[in-house]
């Protein structure tokens, strides 16, 4: 026991604070300033998902190391420094908007979102819910086609740079004055935030899947697309049937009436006495027409 204290004080008279000064201070600023900007970011593009799988790979090379699995670690040396040009080649699109907005004024406004779109009531409130399901069921009738994208947790900021800022409230007559053939935001798709549509004629990517109906126009491979990469729900109005479809998570639901949107749209309006209706939902599938 003694001989334990003793390397206790012996140890601690070894330690010694060191001196901080103002640079120092400016430094971890500036360091946690420029950390914070970079997930933020990295939080609204595709690197999101990428370093999610570099953290994987890179556990992967921690035990590869532990286990002194040797033929493993020299691949990686030699594989590295191509990787790292991958990385940078993917990537080029968001690196050069990174390197936009850092010059663009309204940098800071874009580091710090202090509107997350979300209400009290949910990622958006019921009106928003009954205002979409009225354009729908009014843009059905007239055969009017239309894509409107919801976002929920992922973010959609990559496909809204690709359209035009709206920034309007939700409500049918805009989301129909929209979609209006021969306008000139017609073409493309809406992208809702909270109750706010923030963008339209925006390009989606296309869904691949064989499993979709020959039938289907781009329109709703488009809407089946943007769900497979993202968690968003997208709403889609037929312009040669006038019918409602849905697309979430991968999955098409056609022909929908009036309270079955409603329905699909209040399980991802994300309070709390939904979740389990939203959990059915990801796993239903319906292609009837």
């Amino acid at each position: 026991m003694q001989q334990l204290n003793t390397l206790i004080e012996t140890y601690l008279t070894k330690l010694h604070m060191p001196t901080i000064h103002k640079t120092d201070i400016v430094e971890i600023i500036i360091l946690t300033f420029l950390s914070y900007y970079i997930l933020a970011w990295i939080k609204n593009t595709k690197a999101w998902a990428l370093l999610k799988g570099v953290i994987v790979i890179a556990v992967f090379i921690l035990l590869a190391a532990f286990f002194n699995m040797n033929t493993i670690l020299w691949i990686v040396t030699n594989v590295f420094s191509i990787a790292a040009i991958a990385i940078v080649v993917v990537l080029q699109p968001e690196l050069r908007k990174a390197l936009e907005e850092l010059g663009q004024k309204n940098f800071f406004s874009s580091i710090v979102s202090f509107d997350s779109g979300k209400t009290d009531g949910g990622l958006f409130s019921d009106r928003t819910i009954n205002e979409i399901t009225k354009a729908c069921v009014e843009m059905g009738k007239v055969k009017t086609g239309a894509l409107i994208v919801i976002e929920q947790h992922q973010s959609l900021k990559e496909y809204e740079r690709t359209g035009i800022d709206v920034d309007g409230i939700v409500s049918s007559q805009l989301l129909i004055n929209i979609f209006e053939h021969n306008t000139p935001l017609h073409d493309g798709a809406v992208i809702v935030r909270g109750n706010r549509v923030i963008s339209a004629t925006c390009y989606l990517p296309l869904s691949d899947n064989m499993a979709l109906s020959k039938e289907l126009g781009t329109r709703h491979r488009a809407g089946v697309g943007i769900s497979e990469v993202t968690d968003s729900l997208t709403v889609i109005v037929s312009e040669e049937t006038g019918k409602i479809s849905v697309a979430y998570n991968g999955r098409l639901e056609r022909a929908l009436d009036a309270d079955r949107l409603k329905s699909r749209l209040a399980e991802i309006q994300d309070k709390p006495v939904e979740e389990k209706k939203r959990k059915l939902w990801k796993g239903r599938t319906r292609n009837e027409a």
